[in-house]
């Protein structure tokens, strides 16, 4: 049974929303199950349904005919998009089900696996994920959230980055990192809904033979298919059949570079090994396959790690695999989501991001599990399901993860000029360019603070920029933080890994936005911590930075000191804990009844480092005449990467990536006045 936490007042709530059945008219057939109460939907597919109140809604929408829609919602986000109901009366955006259709088959696919490393030996003395005692319930409970979205496919898929071994093996590849994880990872991935893995990546060869002897022994009994890696050349590039609806399809595996280590990671004429994606090799798989009249669905391991664009190379090669007649195109080892292309008809996932993995980098959390429907060798269809890997498991997004998430696969997309319908929480991907719909939102930013969050904002392609202060100028950024909301923190069964906190902890007694906030004990001594737990990779160096947050202080004054933690580029990872701190800014703030801003200026370091950590402490200012312990709050933490300079309203086109991207605006003039920014969207409607 899947467990939910969350703190939150008991109470009932009606939700409210419409289904769509294509190329139907009518949906009375339609059955809707949110948190297990049923409800039937009217004629014209409306609902309204009353259940209790719960800090997530799992919603099942069925009908005979259609394939089956899951769709997640937190009661925080529910709240917002009803903008703040006062009757506890929520709406969703309208869902709409896909047709079945005689030939059609819906596939699901989603990014890199691997259950190794610190799912058994985690940092910073977490709770271990992966115990010895209990491998097979400990596998299992990873991929429970998921199970809902895999098994509704036909035909789920992912790439499984990783050797499978019941013990370490004993030789290992002359490389800087390498994995292996424990047999039941296999087990769990078929109980959640798998049915394929493929196997053509960068670290199927890890552990050189042994470790591929026993992956492929493994697999065999497991039940899954596999394809892209084998004993020798022949066996690598031997594709995985599989018949769908009446529809064979061939799904081939393939790593895009031979690797530095010797000996290499692909395989060849007498050697293991992943199946090397050349050019001819994969021109002459495909070939192949379409003169056995199968569909070709290829999937590459390439590109660059963390970047947001594919590499030419890997462009190259999808795109010659669709001119030699392959049909569907997944790529995957950003570790990162990139975007969507359809090249000639044909659907391009330039990178899947991570799945099941146990990096806590900013963006690396942030992923999707991807739904298409083919009709046999035809792209019908794609749906978007964001996810976001809390504490290393997969869970859907809600709240401002699922909008991170939605900017950016909007954005990447949009530079390949194709856009996003909605479809509940989930983005539909159709090659139509959607029409243009005008809204108008305002976000007002305090006299006492220079910068408010967009979150509340609507999803965009586009918005432009005007305030009630003429000679007000404004920049754009973007969050580093994951959850500084705190909304989602205690969400699911799996634990946050990326606060470190000191006599600080989850509260909804008291909050600036939504329920929760951080509750802190300041005493008087001792220092209260709230930080990122390990340091941030992948930046941009010598960017100009803002930290800014919410306090409730009402009875104390309390000191803060944001702190500047910096990993040498050739520093080892445990000792950079031990480096030094820099205090980048302090100051008192004064008690007040009301929530007061926190708001620090700073730039990163331009050279020499490669990784750093912010933390902020808070500890009180006086000693006299004082309780021995007072409680404060903090809430809406963000460091926030500022795009570019001041603009005025109107300087920056409407398609700009700082616009579509922005998750705060922030303003130049020090005007004692309130300011109100009105946001002017350019939505892409159906």
């Amino acid at each position: 049974m899947i467990v939910y936490l969350y703190a939150i007042t008991a109470s009932a709530v009606t939700i409210n929303g419409v289904i769509k059945l294509e190329e139907h008219e009518g949906s009375d057939t339609c059955l809707i199950d949110v948190n297990q109460v049923k409800l039937r939907c009217d004629s014209t597919g409306h609902f309204s349904i009353k259940v209790k109140r719960n800090s997530v809604y799992a919603l099942t929408i069925t009908a005979k005919d259609f394939y089956t829609s899951y769709q997640t919602f937190s009661d925080y986000e529910l709240n917002e998009l009803s903008n703040k109901p006062t009757k506890n009366i929520y709406s969703i955006p309208p869902i709409t089900l896909v047709k079945k259709i005689k030939g059609r088959t819906m596939f699901t696919f989603a990014g890199d696996v691997m259950m190794g490393r610190r799912y058994s030996k985690p940092y910073f003395n977490d709770p271990i994920l992966i115990g010895k005692e209990n491998k097979l319930k400990d596998t299992k409970a990873i991929v429970q959230y998921m199970k809902p979205y895999l098994e509704l496919a036909d035909f789920s898929a992912l790439n499984l980055e990783t050797q499978i071994s019941r013990a370490k093996p004993v030789k290992r590849a002359p490389k800087g990192v390498t994995f292996y994880a424990p047999p039941e990872t296999l087990d769990a991935l078929k109980w959640a809904g798998i049915d394929y893995v493929t196997l053509g990546n960068n670290h199927i060869y890890d552990y050189l033979d042994e470790g591929l002897l026993s992956t492929l022994e493994l697999l065999k009994k497991s039940g899954l298919g596999f394809s892209g890696a084998g004993i020798n050349q022949k066996q690598a590039l031997k594709p995985y059949i599989k018949n769908l609806a009446g529809h064979e399809y061939a799904m081939l595996g393939y790593v895009g570079w031979t690797g530095s280590a010797k000996p290499n990671q692909v395989a060849e004429k007498q050697k293991g090994g992943a199946a090397f994606g050349t050019e001819e090799n994969i021109a002459q798989a495909v070939a192949d396959q379409q003169q056995q009249g199968r569909a070709t669905i290829v999937q590459y391991h390439g590109s660059l790690e963390y970047s947001d664009e594919p590499s030419g190379m890997t462009e190259s090669r999808l795109k010659m695999a669709i001119d030699k007649g392959a049909d569907l195109a997944i790529a995957h080892h950003p570790h990162v989501t990139q975007g969507f292309e359809i090249y000639k008809g044909k659907l391009i996932a330039y990178s899947m991001g991570n799945f099941i993995f146990d990096q806590n980098f900013h963006a690396t959390p942030l992923s999707y599990v991807l739904h298409v429907w083919m009709d046999g060798e035809k792209f019908y269809r794609a749906e978007i399901v964001p996810i976001y890997i809390k504490g290393y498991v997969p869970v859907p997004a809600t709240g401002i993860q699922r909008s991170t998430i939605i900017k950016r696969a909007q954005n990447l997309t949009a530079r390949r000029k194709l856009s996003f319908t909605k479809s509940g929480g989930h983005l539909v991907l159709k090659e139509k360019q959607a029409s243009l719909e005008s809204i108008v939102s305002k976000v007002t930013i305090d006299k006492n603070s220079r910068i408010a969050d967009l979150y509340s904002f609507p999803e965009k392609q586009i918005f432009k920029v005007q305030t009630n202060h003429a000679k007000t100028r404004y920049r754009l950024g973007i969050n580093q933080l994951n959850g500084g909301d705190f909304e989602s923190y205690n969400l699911f069964s799996s634990q946050e890994r990326s606060w470190e906190l000191h006599n600080a902890k989850i509260s909804s007694n008291n909050a600036y936005s939504g329920i929760n906030s951080l509750a802190i004990d300041i005493k008087h001594t001792e220092i209260a911590l709230v930080a990122m737990k390990t340091f941030r990779r992948v930046f941009n160096a010598g960017s100009t930075m803002s930290y800014a947050a919410q306090i409730l202080n009402k009875e104390v004054p309390v000191k803060v000191r944001l702190l500047l933690q910096k990993r040498k580029t050739r520093a080892k990872f445990f000792n950079a804990f031990k480096s030094k701190k820099y205090v980048l800014a302090e100051k008192t703030i004064m008690p007040n009844r009301h929530w007061q801003s926190i708001e620090f200026d700073f730039n990163l370091p331009r050279v020499g480092y490669r990784s750093y950590r912010v933390l902020l402490e808070l500890s009180s200012s006086t000693d006299t005449n004082a309780k021995e312990k007072e409680t404060i709050y903090l809430d809406d933490v963000a460091l926030i990467d500022w795009q570019a300079h001041y603009n005025n309203w109107n300087e920056l086109p409407l398609d700009s990536d700082l616009l579509t991207l922005a998750t705060h605006i922030g303003l130049e003039n020090e005007s004692k006045q309130t300011r109100k920014i009105t946001l002017s969207a350019l939505l892409l409607g159906e």
